[in-house]
């Protein structure tokens, strides 16, 4: 059986949602069509449960891309202001964690919630648990040949996502079907995850010690939060936002004190203490032990030379490490890489060189920073998308 609509969405994650939201109110036939039996699982399980949805310090500079100028225009057409208006208007309150995040007081399910009936009151269709079977060009524009039945469109839109967390349904369909077309490929790999060591680096035994305040540096950027000491290496905050960053080989250097300044801090520590005792004051206890235990005999501070203490000191403030890899997709947030922006055009997300074909969310070429950015790009990306379509 043949069906005729004019937009055909490939998606109902956030992206999806919010094209087919868009798209629909402004009067285009919609039908969205997803592989997965519950809706939205990514936006379910985020901010732990309570959707960090965006945040409000939301510009370019905070996406990685091979072009960084390609998420200016959708950010400016609709930007995390815009959806926060969204989020009151169906009476949601919300909260500033940290850093800008705003998390939704009601839940990621309030979220999901509010995303539907914004596709409802567009009338689009709704086929969840339906499988992609073929697509192909037509004069008119695409045949999708799925598992419950054949639709016939004028506009196609690739939101299925990425490959980042392959329990809840993440799958390379938005990466296949860019090949199908020809369409250019930035390299994928797993991004906002935590980093692994080589054997000789772990520290298993640290496994669970968090460090609240830190730098963390590969090359040229740099992150300040916490980091996660674990059995395979090292996580938190501060790593998952430098894992956009590293590439196999790079070192990391870590700040582990940032804003100590040990010449004060020995003045004023009890000399006759032992060393570890007065560095447990400013780091974890389990670390201090572990740490000082690898340069030999744990000693009173005043039997420290100055130059050993300088050693010390410059340890803790530039503790350099490579990491052996990263956990992969199952414990990543997103993925870096996907369609290439130069073969999409930044202002509608239609690629260049096949009419009414369209890119969303995570499987174009662009990173967010952790903390709400990766959301506010499906928003945009989607919102533009779905004036074009």
């Amino acid at each position: 059986m043949q069906n005729v609509v004019e937009v055909v969405i490939i998606g109902a994650g956030a992206a999806g949602m919010m094209c087919a939201a868009t798209a629909g109110q402004k009067g285009r036939s919609v039908v969205l069509i997803d592989h997965a039996t519950k809706l939205a699982e990514k936006i379910r399980i985020s901010g732990g449960g309570r959707c960090n949805f965006t945040n409000l310090n939301t510009l370019a500079g905070c996406y990685q891309s091979e072009n960084p100028h390609f998420v200016k225009s959708a950010l400016k057409q609709y930007s995390q202001f815009d959806f926060i208006k969204m989020v009151e208007s169906h009476g949601l309150g919300y909260h500033e964690k940290t850093l800008g995040q705003l998390f939704c007081d009601q839940g990621s399910q309030a979220i999901i919630d509010m995303l539907k009936a914004e596709v409802d009151l567009g009338g689009a269709i709704w086929r969840m648990d339906t499988a992609i079977i073929s697509i192909q060009k037509t004069e008119a524009g695409f045949e999708v040949v799925t598992s419950r039945e054949t639709w016939l469109c004028s506009s196609l839109v690739v939101a299925c996502g990425g490959l980042s967390i392959p329990p809840i349904g993440a799958t390379g369909l938005g990466f296949e079907i860019a090949k199908q077309f020809d369409i250019p490929l930035m390299p994928l790999a797993p991004a906002l995850v935590p980093l692994t060591f080589q054997p000789q680096d772990l520290w298993a035994d640290l496994a669970g010690v968090a460090i609240e305040d830190t730098i963390v540096k590969c090359g040229h950027t740099e992150f300040r939060e916490a980091i996660l000491l674990t059995h395979k290496g090292v996580s938190g905050p501060a790593i998952l936002q430098i894992s956009s960053y590293w590439r196999s080989g790079d070192a990391l250097e870590i700040d582990l004190v940032p804003d100590v300044d040990f010449d004060a801090f020995w003045a004023a520590a009890n000399r006759d203490a032992l060393i570890t005792t007065a560095l447990a004051e400013i780091l974890p206890k389990r670390l201090v032990h572990a740490w000082l235990a690898a340069w030999g005999e744990i000693k009173p501070l005043k039997q420290y030379s100055p130059k050993e203490r300088a050693a010390i000191a410059d340890s803790f403030h530039c503790w350099r490490i490579i990491p052996s890899g990263s956990v992969g997709y199952k414990k990543a947030e997103v993925t870096r890489g996907g369609v290439d922006t130069q073969a999409l055009s930044s202002k509608t997300m239609e690629s260049r060189q096949v009419a009414g074909l369209f890119f969303v969310g995570e499987v174009v070429d662009v990173t967010g920073w952790l903390g709400g950015y990766n959301f506010q790009w499906a928003w945009s990306s989607g919102y533009v998308a779905g004036l074009n379509c």
